[in-house]
């Protein structure tokens, strides 16, 4: 390695130029985060609690019944409601300069300011790893329950203290893509993916509840993306709340491909309503 003496470092030309030094830093470590930039807008915030709770009206009134003239009536209580229990998990991100680091930068020499670029630079590293952790299965120590723990492939799992092998109200819904779909054997493509989401997408559907977000890798986005031409429309950044995301839709779906810990050849149809981010107002 070729080492620079002073005078080859700091020539005429060098000592009497200053170098053209942008002010504004670009950013090459934020991942396509979809579901952190969705879901983050509308944090609940609680204030305490030992647990978080979340009430579920998970059963019809058992005493329901016809009858005629003096029949007996069923006077049965019928209990409905129960909580899915989620325990409290907390997330660090450290931003640190030294004294020294602080009095030479805070001058007129000052080209960024570093504390504010070291604390922007640990905002997006907390978007790209909180991103990671709402994808997951939730099994790395102190890890919230993400989407691949809400929802799973087989739509059994424990979530929540309810186990939904014992809860069949607690299961998720599934639809494989080669699997029979009325008596056809699909192989997924362009020209049959809207018959595949149609299915789920009917099977997630009550009255008016409806899925309004569907999370897709990029295999599975882009395959969609090319089934829609020249029918395919987009959602503004502005209406979809996404500060940066361009949405297609499907029905009355926001489709959004994530990049962040998402597994490949999926698509999550997800009803935001019942999607909280908690998060405590002291360490938000």
């Amino acid at each position: 390695m070729a080492v620079l003496t002073p005078h080859e470092a700091f020539g005429d030309l060098v000592t009497t130029t200053f170098r053209h030094q942008s002010t504004k830093i670009a950013d090459a470590i934020s991942k396509h985060n979809a579901v952190f930039r969705k879901l983050e807008p509308k944090k609940v915030r609680v204030s305490g609690g030992t647990t978080i709770c979340h009430p579920l009206d998970y059963q019809e009134n058992s005493t329901y019944q016809r009858y005629s003239g003096y029949d007996t009536l069923n006077m049965n209580a019928s209990p409905h409601l129960t909580n899915a229990e989620f325990n409290w998990r907390s997330v660090a991100v450290s931003v640190v300069a030294s004294g020294q680091e602080l009095r030479i930068n805070n001058s007129k020499e000052q080209i960024i300011n570093l504390v504010k670029s070291r604390t922007k630079n640990a905002q997006r590293t907390f978007a790209n790893n909180f991103s990671m952790d709402m994808m997951s299965d939730g099994t790395l120590p102190n890890q919230i329950n993400g989407i691949r723990a809400l929802i799973s492939d087989s739509g059994l799992g424990t979530v929540g203290n309810i186990n939904a092998a014992n809860w069949e109200f607690w299961r998720n819904k599934v639809q494989t893509a080669n699997a029979s779909l009325h008596g056809i054997n699909y192989t997924l493509s362009k020209d049959n993916i809207d018959q595949v989401m149609l299915e789920l997408y009917m099977a997630c559907t009550r009255g008016d509840d409806a899925p309004d977000l569907i999370l897709a890798d990029t295999i599975l986005y882009a395959m969609f993306e090319n089934s829609q031409l020249p029918l395919r429309r987009y959602t503004s950044k502005e209406a979809t709340g996404q500060s940066g995301f361009t949405a297609l839709k499907y029905k009355g779906a926001d489709v959004l491909w994530d990049t962040v810990n998402m597994p490949s050849n999926r698509m999550y149809f997800l009803n935001t309503e019942y999607l909280d981010l908690v998060v405590h107002p002291d360490a938000d």
